[in-house]
């Protein structure tokens, strides 16, 4: 047994904890990163956010070759293979994950290779391939991430009932897919799918989907989806499936109560959320706090109530997003060398890559009129926008809430092309405090996608030019 000792351990090579290990050794300290899995990344890369990115934009080709060509003047024979498609993904992640790890090397940090178990404040434990070392450290940073929710009733074998792991391998287009949760993992490898061929069923226990977003951009986003072919049942849930070698039989109930219906299909995707991944660290006999939901509880400088030991990402509360894992793990790492460090998860930009795409910050309408805060709207439709025009995707709108007031901007949600990209200026101004005034006077080039932001502010204050 080997014993090394670092400044900072880190446990999980996913986006917080990769990124909070480069950060620390960029700020002097020695650091380890311990992951249990072959290569580094975390969910997000290898199995998650970049692989299901990859494959939708692979699928929004096949389905414009196949659909959408005619309209500009260009024939075309179009045919599917899956198996180059899947490679093309399996590359992608192959060479961000080698990034990772020469990232690792540029900043000196050590890559561990094992299951991390913490024994005692300042003690690491590492069962790995060839044999158990323990390192020790003056401060251990949690950054396990979070792992696919059960469904009570429903056994996930990745073969014929598949999470999201197994959604992104498929041998084959399934020709009935059943999606169980209409959240933003599952909307997204759903619409996969159902541009390759399938025919796609959503199930959604709530009486909407996507709970996250404004509420009239999910509205208007299901309505976009189900004239792209899927079905929506919504207030509905499974509570039993039964696989064969052929397909899976589902037992799908009212909320409300009802009569069971029996749903067959070829493949089951459950995707009704994530939960911390704590498993095998220790937590438990080192007396580190959880929440009844499992979140480890921490304070504003992330640390635990066990002194030197530190958590970050999904595996504490917040947004369970990639991007709020690395601002996270920066922050952490920073308040650690004796910087200021601050997280506003108020100004945490949410995305789904549907098509058309969501996305929003801030403040949702819904949740102003439940705060009885005095606001202002201003909406833009894509229908209005040149460019929108130009490339044929003018579903959806901009809107944006000010306070009624100062006019300071309180929350922006956009349902249209390109939103995850667009969502940003938002971002932007909303740090500063900006108006709705501010985005309004700012020139916006033309023509651009953007200049709906610019109008949906101009009429916030009642002087949209272009609707």
């Amino acid at each position: 047994m080997s014993e090394t000792s670092y400044d900072l351990i880190v446990i999980g090579g996913g986006p917080g904890g990769y990124v909070a290990a480069i950060r620390a050794a960029q700020l002097g300290m020695s650091v380890a990163c311990v992951e249990k899995e072959a290569t580094l990344g975390g969910t997000c890369l290898n199995v998650g956010c970049i692989p299901s990115k990859a494959l939708l934009r692979s699928s929004e080709l096949f389905a414009e070759a196949a659909h959408g060509f005619a309209d500009h003047g260009i024939k075309a024979d179009v045919s599917l293979d899956l198996k180059t498609l899947m490679g093309r993904k399996d590359k992608i992640v192959g060479d961000l994950t080698a990034g990772i790890a020469y990232l690792f090397k540029k900043n000196k940090v050590t890559h561990i290779s094992g299951a991390g178990r913490i024994t005692a404040p300042g003690s690491v434990v590492v069962a790995g391939a060839k044999a158990e070392q323990t390192l020790t450290a003056g401060r251990i940073l949690i950054a396990t991430g979070s792992q696919v929710t059960p469904l009570a009733g429903v056994e996930i074998d990745e073969t014929r009932i598949v999470s999201s792991t197994g959604a992104l391998a498929l041998k084959k287009v399934p020709k009935r897919l059943v999606v169980v949760g209409a959240g933003f993992i599952g909307l997204e490898l759903g619409s996969v799918w159902r541009r390759l061929g399938a025919k796609v069923t959503v199930v959604e226990f709530l009486d909407r989907i996507t709970p996250p977003l404004d509420l009239e951009i999910a509205k208007t986003l299901q309505r976009t989806l189900k004239k792209q072919g899927m079905t929506f049942k919504l207030g509905a849930k499974v509570t039993a499936a039964k696989a064969t070698k052929t397909k899976v039989t589902l037992d799908v109930e009212p909320v409300k109560g009802g009569d069971v219906e029996k749903l067959d299909c070829d493949v089951v995707l459950v995707s009704v959320g994530r939960r911390p991944y704590t498993d095998g660290l220790g937590l438990d006999e080192i007396g580190v706090t959880r929440d009844p939901q499992g979140f480890i509880t921490v304070d504003s400088s992330f640390a635990t109530n066990v002194d030197g030991i530190y958590a970050i990402g999904d595996v504490i509360r917040g947004p369970m997003l990639a991007h709020k894992a690395e601002e996270d793990g920066v922050a952490c790492t920073e308040i650690m060398a004796g910087q200021a460090g601050h997280v506003d998860y108020d100004l945490v930009p949410g995305v789904i890559y549907t098509s058309p795409q969501g996305a929003g910050v801030g403040q949702t309408e819904e949740a102003l009129k439940e705060s009885g805060v005095a606001y202002n709207k201003g909406k833009f439709a894509f229908s209005a926008n040149g460019y929108a025009r130009c490339l044929g995707e003018t579903d959806g709108f901009v809107k944006i809430l000010a306070d009624a007031k100062s006019d300071r901007v309180l929350g922006v949600h956009i349902l249209g092309p390109d939103a995850g990209t667009l969502i940003h200026e938002a971002v932007t101004a909303m740090a500063f405090g900006g108006s709705a005034e501010d985005i309004a006077r700012i020139c916006h080039a033309h023509p651009t996608l953007a200049e709906a932001v610019k109008e949906a502010a101009l009429d916030v204050g009642g002087r949209v030019i272009h609707a």
